[in-house]
C-alpha cells in the first residue's frame, strides 16, 4: 500500500481534511504549474500558436489513459455542468418514449435530463433511493427497448454507494440506450473504463478526485457523439485552428473526435498546466492504489459506525473513498457537527441527514481516529 503522501499537499498540520468530494486541495506541484502560467503571461510574445494546444493535448491523453480511453475521444470543458449539456443535447428525439436517472441524482444531470425530456414531450423516470443492492435492480429492469437514455452518476454523490456500471451498460447496449455517466465523485479515486463499461458519454468536473482547479472539467464522448452538434462554435474546434494565418478561411469541419466539444479557450495557461500537473500525479501513484489506501484507511470508521448503531450501505456497495452515514434517531445531527468544526474536522452534510466522509492519500489515521473519538 502506498505511504501517506501528506508532503505533496499544504495542508494545515493542526485540521483533519476529510472533505475531498467537497473539493480537493491542491498538489504542491499543481500550485507551482499555476504560478508559472500566471508569470508566463506577464510576457505574451513567449506564447506561440502551438502552446495553445500542447499543452491541453497532454492533458487529454493523461485523462485518457485514467479512463482507458483514447484521447481523441476526450474533452476539454469549463465545468460538468457544460459536458452534461453537450451530452443530453444530443439525444435523439425521434426514438423511445422515456429517460431514466437515478433518485436525489446531483442537480446538474437531473436538470439537463429534465429540460430534455420536457422539451421533446418524453418522461423522465425517476429510480428512487432504496439498498443499494436493490437499487441496481430495479435501475437494470427499468432499461428497456424504449428508454432513450440513462444518465447517472458512477458512484451515488451524497454517499458514495456503487452502482454495477458493467451490467447497467451492457444492458443499454442491449437495448440501444444511451449511456451517460458523471464521473465527478468517483474517476481519479476508483477505477474506470468507459469500454468496459459501454459509456457513451462520462463527465467529470476536475477539482475533486481529478485534484485540478476549479472551473475545469474533462469529458469522454464515444462514438456516438462524433458527428455531434457541440454547445460553442468556437475557432479553436475547427479543423485548421492550428494555422492561426488562415482563421478566416472558414471551414465546416470540425477538429477530429471530441475536440467539437472543447469549452472556448480551452488551452487556458493558468488552469490546465496545473490540471496536467494533477494528472501526472494521479497516475503515477496509480488510481487503483488510491482507492485501496482510502479503503484500508476507511476501515475502522465503518466499524465503528457499524458498532455504535449508524446507519450506512452494505460493504458490497459501497466505495472506499467516500463513507456516507446516517445517524440514529437519538444524535442530533446539528449537535455532532458543531463537535466536527471545533476540532477543524472538515466533512460534508449531503441529503438532508447523510455525513459524508471523503479522505485522500494526504489524510492519515490521526485524521480518522479525530473522527472516531467524536463519535457519540
Amino acid at each position: 500500500m502506498l505511504p501517506p503522501q501528506t508532503h505533496l499537499f499544504q495542508l494545515p498540520a493542526d485540521a483533519h481534511f476529510l472533505n475531498c468530494a467537497y473539493m480537493s486541495p491542491l498538489l504542491r506541484a499543481a500550485e507551482e504549474a499555476g504560478l508559472r502560467g500566471m508569470t508566463r503571461k506577464r510576457n505574451p510574445a513567449s506564447l506561440t500558436s502551438e502552446d495553445f494546444f500542447t499543452e491541453a493535448q497532454e492533458t487529454r491523453e493523461r485523462f485518457a489513459r485514467i479512463i482507458g480511453s483514447d484521447a481523441n475521444a476526450v474533452a476539454l470543458l469549463p465545468s460538468a455542468s457544460y459536458g452534461l449539456s453537450a451530452a443530453v443535447s444530443n439525444l435523439p428525439a425521434n426514438a423511445g418514449t422515456h429517460c431514466l436517472i437515478i433518485g436525489e441524482e446531483f442537480p446538474s444531470g437531473y436538470y439537463s435530463l429534465s429540460n430534455w425530456c420536457r422539451k421533446n414531450n418524453k418522461t423522465l423516470t425517476v429510480i428512487p433511493s432504496q439498498p443499494a443492492r436493490e437499487w441496481n435492480q430495479a435501475l437494470l429492469d427499468a432499461i428497456q427497448p424504449d428508454t432513450i437514455a440513462v444518465l447517472m452518476s458512477s458512484v451515488h454523490w451524497t454517499n458514495g454507494t456503487l452502482y454495477d456500471l458493467k451490467a447497467i451498460g451492457e444492458k443499454c447496449q442491449s437495448t440501444d440506450t444511451w449511456f451517460i455517466v458523471d464521473g465527478t465523485q468517483s474517476v481519479g479515486a476508483l477505477p474506470l473504463s468507459v469500454t468496459e463499461y459501454k459509456i457513451d458519454a462520462l463527465i467529470c468536473a476536475a477539482y475533486k478526485w481529478l485534484l485540478g482547479p476549479y472551473s475545469t472539467a474533462l469529458a469522454y464522448y464515444g462514438e456516438r457523439y462524433r458527428e455531434g452538434r457541440p454547445i460553442e462554435q468556437s475557432w479553436m474546434n475547427r479543423s485548421n485552428a492550428l494555422n492561426f494565418a488562415a482563421l478566416t478561411d472558414y471551414v465546416e469541419e470540425y477538429t477530429p473526435g471530441a475536440g467539437r466539444y472543447n469549452g472556448g479557450q480551452f488551452s487556458n495557461f493558468i488552469a490546465v498546466p496545473m490540471l496536467n500537473a494533477a494528472l501526472r500525479q494521479l497516475l503515477d501513484w496509480g488510481v487503483a492504489s488510491i482507492q485501496d489506501y482510502c479503503t484500508q484507511l476507511s476501515q475502522p470508521l465503518v466499524s465503528t459506525l457499524r458498532e455504535k448503531g449508524y446507519i450506512l450501505e452494505e460493504d458490497a456497495y459501497r466505495c472506499g473513498h467516500i463513507t456516507g452515514f446516517k445517524l440514529p434517531p437519538h444524535i442530533e445531527t446539528s449537535a455532532l457537527l458543531q463537535t466536527l468544526k471545533e476540532k477543524k474536522i472538515s466533512v460534508s452534510l449531503r441529503g438532508g441527514n447523510s455525513i459524508r466522509v471523503s479522505p485522500h492519500l494526504y489524510n492519515t489515521k490521526e485524521d480518522i481516529n479525530a473522527l472516531i473519538a467524536c463519535l457519540p
